[in-house]
């Protein structure tokens, strides 16, 4: 088993986790104003991403420039990572690779802790990415805990590069935000996202 092999229902009962809904629970998040660069890189890239529609090109195109402007904004505190494989318990599925994982650490070389979020990107269906999500997030949680650097809680979304919905894992708990937050909000999705760097 792996990451994706998790869905909603797995990844709960699995984890033993308590699982909440609520709309506009990161509602209350400042936004973070984006660069004029992260601005012009998503008005070139989004029309060419969604005219070819795959789940590559959006990762390439939207959600990588927009998870790198946390990168530009905090360069001493945040690493990214793109593609990485992330195994940390392979007898419980917590093991393969991660589409998007992000460390409050500055070396980019290896993924150090605390990994503070986890971003799946899923080419049309987001409910499908949910359970996955969660597996991944509890991974980081693992980890940390493992390195002996833990922090509250750890960030998940899954989006289509366009379309985004934020969990969060604290101990054992999941709380999902039924709202979706597209990519005009960008400076709400930037807020959300840094959560765990201020």
């Amino acid at each position: 088993m792996s990451y994706s092999q998790f869905d909603l229902e797995t990844a709960i009962a699995d984890f033993d986790l308590t699982f909440h809904e609520q709309v506009g629970y990161f509602s209350q998040v400042a936004e973070v104003r984006p660069s004029s660069l992260l601005m012009q890189i998503l008005d070139f890239n989004t029309p060419v991403a969604l005219a070819i529609n795959s789940e590559k090109v959006r990762s390439e195109l939207i959600i990588a420039p927009l998870l790198l402007e946390l990168k530009r904004n905090h360069p001493d505190r945040v690493s990214f990572f793109s593609g990485k494989e992330f195994n940390v318990d392979v007898n419980r599925g917590l093991n393969g690779f991660c589409d998007f994982l992000i460390s409050r650490s500055p070396q980019q070389s290896v993924i150090q802790s605390p990994v503070i979020a986890i971003v799946e990107a899923k080419n049309e269906n987001i409910e499908l990415g949910l359970g996955q999500c969660i597996a991944e997030m509890v991974a980081a949680q693992i980890f940390n805990q493992r390195k002996g650097l833990e922090i509250s809680t750890i960030l998940g979304a899954v989006t289509t590069g366009s379309t985004w919905k934020f969990m969060q894992l604290e101990d054992k708990t999941v709380e999902l935000d039924l709202t979706e937050y597209f990519l005009n909000q960008v400076g709400k999705i930037l807020g959300i996202l840094s959560i765990n760097l201020v």
